[in-house]
Order: C-alpha cells, then sequence, then structure tokens
C-alpha cells in the first residue's frame, strides 16, 4: 500500500488498511499521523533527506498490527510505502520495555524470513556501510553469512544454515569493516518471520575515569569487603551466561502458551503464561544487577552525548503509553515544538526515565495523569516526572534512593534497585536525581543534566 505525507508530516494520501486504521485510532486522512513508529521514520526522512525503512509496530483496536516500511522523501514531504501489514487475532501484549529500548539502540535492523534469510534491512551505522551493501545484494541469503558469530560459529553451516533462533539471540559477532563489537537481537514477528536488531556493544567506562576518594580502612567489615568481588562475579560473569538460557525459557513458555506448538488444555497455558511471566522477572532482576555492577564499578563514566531531554520524554511515553492505557492513566508529554538540548549518554537518560515513569504509573490511581515536564535553570537542563499518587513523607523521600529500599512495598516485583542505579547514572553524567513529595500530593522526580549550550 502507498500513502504520502506533506512538510508537517501529515497524512494527506493514504491505500487501506493504512487509512482505516489512521481513522479507527481517532486521526483523519488528512491529518497528523497516529502510529508513533511511522511518524518518527517519517520525520527522520524529512529531515535527513535519504530513504529509510524498518518494521513497524502498532496497536489497532486492541490487535498487534506490524508491517515493513520504506519512506523516501518527495517535494516538500515524503512518500511510504507499507508491506506485509498484518494484523494480530489476538489481543495485543504490551511490548517489553526491554525490547522498545533496544529498537532504539539498534543501529541496523534487518527483517528474516522464517528461515532466517534476509528480506530487507534499514542499516544506520556508518560503519556498518559495508554490510549494508551486502544485505541489498545477497537477499535471499541467510543473514549469517554476513557477519562472523562469536563462539558459536564452529556450530554453524552453510548448507543447514543457521542455528535457531533462540540460540543466536543475543549472540555476539562482528562485521567486516567495523571496529565495534555487536550483538544480535532476535524478536519473532507477529506475522512469522522475524526483526534482527543489531545493537552496538559500547564500553561502560572512559580511558582515563576522574579518581574517586577512597573509603577510610575501618569503613569496610568483612563483608563489605568481600561485597564487590561478589558482584562483579554475579554482573560480569553470571549476567551473560544466564540471559540466554532464561530467554529460551521465555520463549517456549510463550510458544506453548500461544498454542503454536499444538492444542493445549487452557490450565497448561495458563500455568505456561506464568512460567513465562517468571522468567521475565528474573531476567529483569539479572538486568538490574548486571547494571548495578556497572554504575558502582570504579571509574564508571557514560558516554556524553547531544540529546535533547524533551524527545527523551516522548520517547519514553510511547515506549510505555500501553502500559498506562491499561490502568487508564493519561501520559502528558512536551509538545512535539519543545525542545531542552542537554549533555548525557542517550541510553541512560532512557534508561532512567523508563525507570521514573514505571513507577509512576504503577503507583498512580486509575484514571490519573502523569506529567512529563522539561526546562532549562541556573542548576542545567531538567526533566521531572510528577504522578497523582500517594506521594511520601520526608523520611520515605530521604529513604527512596537506597540500595534495594523498597518502602516496605512486597509483590509488586520491584528488585528496590531502579531508583538507586538511576541516581548513580544521573551523576555519572553530571547531573542528579531529586524527588520533591508530600503524602497526597504525589511525587515528582526530576532528573538534571548538563545543558548543551552548542545547541
Amino acid at each position: 500500500m502507498r500513502a504520502r505525507t506533506d512538510g508537517a508530516d501529515h497524512l494527506v494520501a493514504a491505500d487501506e488498511p493504512l487509512a482505516g486504521f489512521q481513522i479507527r485510532a481517532g486521526g483523519a486522512v488528512p491529518g497528523a499521523i497516529v502510529m508513533p513508529a511511522l511518524l518518527s521514520l517519517v520525520r527522520r526522512v524529512r529531515r535527513t533527506g535519504q530513504s529509510a525503512s524498518r518494521a513497524i509496530q502498532s496497536v489497532d483496536e486492541g490487535r498487534s498490527v506490524a508491517a515493513w516500511a520504506l519512506v523516501t522523501p518527495e517535494g516538500d514531504g515524503t512518500a511510504i510505502e507499507l508491506s506485509q501489514w498484518h494484523q494480530s487475532e489476538e489481543a495485543a501484549a504490551e511490548t517489553p520495555v526491554s525490547e522498545a529500548l533496544l529498537r532504539h539502540l539498534a543501529e541496523a535492523e534487518i527483517l528474516l524470513d522464517d528461515a532466517q534469510r534476509v528480506i530487507a534491512a534499514n542499516v544506520r551505522a556508518g560503519d556498518l556501510a559495508g554490510l549494508a551493501a551486502a544485505l541489498e545484494a545477497g537477499r535471499g541469503r541467510y543473514w549469517t553469512e554476513f557477519v562472523r558469530i562469536e563462539r558459536v560459529s564452529d556450530l554453524m553451516t552453510t548448507r543447514q544454515g543457521p542455528l535457531h533462533w533462540r540460540l543466536l539471540d543475543d549472540a555476539p559477532f562482528s562485521v567486516l569493516g567495523s571496529p565495534r563489537s555487536w550483538r544480535a537481537r532476535i524478536i519473532p514477528r507477529v506475522q512469522g518471520g522475524f526483526t534482527l536488531l543489531a545493537v552496538p556493544e559500547t564500553a561502560e567506562t572512559l580511558p582515563e575515569p576522574t579518581p574517586k576518594p577512597t573509603p577510610a580502612p575501618d569503613a569496610a567489615t568483612n563483608a563489605g569487603a568481600s561485597e564487590p568481588g561478589w558482584s562483579r562475579l554475579l554482573g560480569r560473569e553470571l549476567a551473560p551466561a544466564l540471559r540466554q538460557p532464561i530467554t529460551r525459557i521465555i520463549a517456549n513458555a510463550e510458544t506453548i502458551r500461544t498454542r503454536l506448538a499444538g492444542p493445549l488444555a487452557e490450565e497448561y497455558a495458563g500455568y505456561a503464561r506464568d512460567i513465562a511471566d517468571a522468567g521475565r522477572h528474573l531476567m529483569s532482576l539479572i538486568e538490574d544487577l548486571a547494571d548495578l555492577e556497572a554504575v558502582e564499578a570504579p571509574g564508571f563514566a557514560p558516554a556524553p552525548d547531544r540529546i535533547d531531554l524533551a524527545d527523551c520524554a516522548r520517547r519514553a511515553a510511547g515506549i510505555l503509553s500501553v502500559r498506562a492505557q491499561e490502568r487508564g492513566i493519561t501520559l502528558r508529554t512536551p509538545g512535539e515544538t519543545a525542545h531542552v538540548p542537554a549533555i548525557g549518554e542517550f541510553r541512560r537518560v532512557l534508561q532512567v526515565l523508563l525507570n521514573l515513569v514505571t513507577n509512576a504509573i504503577r503507583y498512580s490511581p486509575e484514571g490519573s495523569v502523569v506529567r512529563l515536564e522539561t526546562g532549562e535553570d541556573a542548576r542545567g537542563a531538567w526533566i521531572a516526572v510528577q504522578d497523582e499518587g500517594q506521594g511520601l513523607d520526608a523520611e520515605q523521600a530521604e529513604r527512596v534512593f537506597n540500595k534495594f529500599e523498597r518502602l516496605g512495598r512486597s509483590g509488586d516485583g520491584g528488585s528496590g534497585l531502579g531508583l538507586y542505579i538511576s541516581r548513580h547514572l544521573a551523576q555519572a553524567m553530571g547531573g542528579d536525581l531529586v524527588v520533591t513529595s508530600a503524602p497526597g500530593e504525589g511525587a515528582r522526580f526530576e532528573l538534571t543534566l548538563p545543558p548543551d549550550r552548542g545547541a
């Protein structure tokens, strides 16, 4: 199907079923694009003047919708071609936060068929230009022929094609012509086939970190002295080893739950759902522990980027929009014309915001509003998340950033590490994370970062 947009990124013409989706979602033709992933792609193409393609996903009347979008510049606007449009017969499931974040971090997105053969690719990284050309010329071949898979390459044969996708998910790989290391994240698509995300493995420390004060000798007990070694073992050694088997457990449980492997009694489908949920919870704990090790490592320093806090706010709200809708909570973000330039590592800032907004949704009453506000003052650039929950008293506000602190809550699935890690990340980026609150008046968490004076 085809569609066109104007210089204001409004959809001025569209074939079915995109036109029908636009209207059912509350939009119009002509009118503003209501599909966030498509709108983001259109804006990028119009801004850069270069064609781009990617897999897009959304929800249409409670059902998952997916397609492959190719957008090219055309006059003041763009021309859109959508292929492989598919609507799931099952109710849409919320996109995991980790998956949505991976899509933002990925520098190449490759569409694969059921056998993991290349259908199309959208490569954004300059050092993957050779890979982009090879993929374009090699459509229909296995994606593993274009990269070097580390550690499992000896198990692969070109005659049989690649390993099962669950064995390759999160596998490290290298690309000829790129000095960086990469990881393959493979996501099954609702209409069959896969989306392969190439995510760079970035360094967690700078070559010359700022020295940190050494604790006094009597400040550490024997238990405390042994804690860093245990933390390093858990985050650096065990976390990578555990991710793959847990991912397989989740994927197998979902295969059983959705009855892709054959008919199954509802009772056992429920068991499979519980297994998948438990696996996701365990995976989130592992990710928290890996982040804990990173932020507590000597010399930890995120890589500074030039970012826009207003854009980060809109992205975080987009990722968590389904979760908010499920509880009838409205997420209000800065307008499209709002821009607050700052210096900070994009993925770490987004990680902090996702944690803050997730907490706000979790502890706010149904039907309330969560506001994401941005600005700049004498302290620097800032972004705040304000909820309408029960709020915190002075003693709780003092404790909320402590490690493993959950303020007496139980059964909510949290590790008590999110705010502790978020504050460490904020401070490592030259800013801070603070809270202002009062009982019955909600809580306001504010992240400050150095402003980007050169923007």
